[in-house]
């Protein structure tokens, strides 16, 4: 069984994963908007990441018998001016991401809560992903500057495909 302040933490965690894939979807749009739709599937298949994310750890405090709490999702910006800017925000983002989930397995090691260090060990290793997966964009930007390079990036972040479930009604294994 989770402790009240472990609970209320992966709570606030999942409002932190929430407003990820706000973020994302956001970012999505304005992408679509500059007509770079390879860079809004990306954003795309980011929303849907993190809304596994976020639906991991609901299914998580339900299995420990904790209550689910949702809190209001703060509404992300609405406007980048370049692909490089929102991909930078994506990295930092996913900066301040990392040092949550290092702050909640912090946590359960002070609490001795074995279930959930285990739990939680999948989040540091995805996010170690996340944070390389926008650095290389950036690089990649970095090179290819603003001409025609910039239009390759977008076709390949186009090929990118959901590697997760986006369909919860079932819960994360799908059918029952």
């Amino acid at each position: 069984m989770l402790s009240d302040t472990m609970a209320k933490a992966i709570n606030e965690q999942i409002n932190k994963e929430m407003y990820s894939g706000y973020l994302y979807m956001a970012m999505s749009a304005n992408s679509t908007d500059m007509g770079l739709d390879g860079f809004a599937k990306w954003f795309m298949v980011q929303y849907h990441e993190e809304m596994f994310h976020a639906m991991k750890m609901y299914e998580y405090l339900a299995d420990q018998g904790a209550k689910v709490v949702l809190e209001t999702i703060e509404k992300p910006r609405d406007t980048w001016k370049t692909p490089m800017e929102m991909v930078k925000e994506t990295y930092e983002h996913e900066q301040t991401v990392t040092a949550s989930i290092h702050n909640l397995m912090l946590l359960a090691k002070e609490e001795n809560d074995f279930a959930s260090m285990a739990f939680l060990e999948w989040y540091v290793t995805e996010q170690v992903e996340e944070e390389k997966s926008a650095q290389d964009i950036i690089n990649r930007l970095k090179l290819a500057g603003e001409g025609p390079g910039l239009f390759m990036i977008d076709k390949e972040l186009g090929s990118r495909s959901l590697s997760v479930p986006s369909d919860f009604s079932a819960g994360l294994g799908g059918e029952e």
